[in-house]
């Protein structure tokens, strides 16, 4: 009898997610989350979060117009998107999302203009400056802001991002091919730390160029609060459906991990940061003193909402779908690695300080009264 030894090789795959594709989930996941924190102050006209509803507001509207041109960037060939209007596929996820986010981005940037458009109104009433000639060409004429202008592109508005939501947790979560993404639990996650994120951000431009708000603060600090431990919930959830084998998939999943000293690392580091962001958010909470701090909070929760999606869409992808082991994921310097992640960040750095300069977003509540 002979033994023999078979040799099987299997193919390099290339990454279905590149860091594009981070930046993209990270934006707009920050837009709807953004959205509906301005939705109590400037649709239902609650005066006391009407400080956040403003940077709340300014967060959705950049982050709106910068999403989608990361998302394209990831397609590789950006003008072959039309490719998802010509061969429309109902059943697919991608295919969904492509008929949901064009209406979306036009009805913030709607809902965005008609909540600026008195402050705008306003100013191009001052004089014959530069800015208010510009403030008066932007208003596209003298006629009243309609309040009912606000109301419904601000509902639509969110009812697309409802289908934002959606759709960018399905597109993932429905790859049965990598457990780790195989949960209908990755759809609220990526919900709750884009909230995560949004709040923080909002705490950062409100000490960068709202004044330190302490109401925006305190607010703010509450979402965070309520979304860390909703999260908690969700990931202790998994982690039992996993151990008990309630799920398959994501017994699967952690057994796919589980000897990997990398991803232990990462379990770590996703357990401390949390336990970290909720303490400190109930201690400020609890010492409004300590609440001017809140800022450097911020940057820890927007940490937390890029981190996770990193970790989701391109670390998962370090793990081998038909051989046992890791593959290594090194992150170019050119434009589909750090060049890309930080020129996407700049490009929303560069829309931010342009409607600063262009849009007086910080009078909406004072001119809204005398123009609507």
């Amino acid at each position: 009898m002979s033994l023999l030894a078979t040799e099987i090789l299997t193919p390099r795959y290339e990454l279905a997610w590149y860091p594009w594709a981070v930046q993209y989930f990270f934006m707009i996941a920050i837009s709807y989350s953004a959205l509906m924190l301005s939705l109590p102050g400037l649709v239902f006209r609650s005066e006391r979060f009407m400080p956040l509803a403003r940077l709340a507001l300014l967060v959705a509207v950049t982050c709106t117009l910068v999403g989608p041109v990361a998302l394209l960037a990831d397609l590789h060939q950006p003008a072959r998107f039309w490719h998802f209007y010509a061969n429309p596929a109902p059943w697919s996820w991608m295919s969904i999302g492509a008929f949901l986010l064009p209406p979306y981005v036009v009805l913030t940037i709607l809902y965005g203009y008609f909540a600026w458009r008195p402050a705008l109104k306003a100013r191009g009433a001052e004089g014959q400056d530069w800015d208010a000639k510009l403030a008066r060409l932007l208003c596209l004429g003298n006629w009243q802001t309609p309040r009912l202008a606000v109301i419904v592109f601000g509902v639509l508005a969110a009812l697309f991002a409802c289908g934002i939501m959606v759709y960018t947790g399905a597109e993932i979560a429905i790859l049965a091919s990598r457990p780790l993404w195989n949960t209908h639990w990755l759809p609220v996650m990526f919900v709750l730390t884009g909230l995560i994120a949004a709040s923080g951000l909002v705490m950062l431009l409100n000490r960068l160029m709202a004044g330190a708000n302490s109401d925006v603060y305190r607010q703010g600090l509450r979402v965070i609060l309520v979304a860390i431990l909703a999260a908690a919930v969700v990931a202790a959830t998994w982690f039992i459906q996993g151990i008990t084998g309630y799920s398959p998939s994501v017994q699967a999943a952690l057994e796919s991990v589980r000897h990997n000293p990398d991803w232990t690392a990462i379990a770590v580091w996703a357990l401390s940061a949390g336990v970290l962001l909720f303490l400190a958010t109930v201690a400020m909470l609890r010492a409004p003193g300590w609440q001017r701090w809140a800022w450097l909070l911020g940057l820890l929760a927007i940490h937390m909402g890029w981190a996770f999606r990193w970790l989701v869409l391109m670390e998962v992808q370090t793990v081998a779908k038909n051989t046992a082991g890791y593959y290594h994921l090194a992150v170019e310097a050119g434009s589909y690695g750090l060049l890309g992640i930080i020129g996407t960040f700049g490009l929303w750095l560069a829309v931010l300080l342009i409607i600063d300069i262009l849009v007086p977003w910080r009078d909406v509540n004072n001119a809204r009264s005398a123009t609507y």
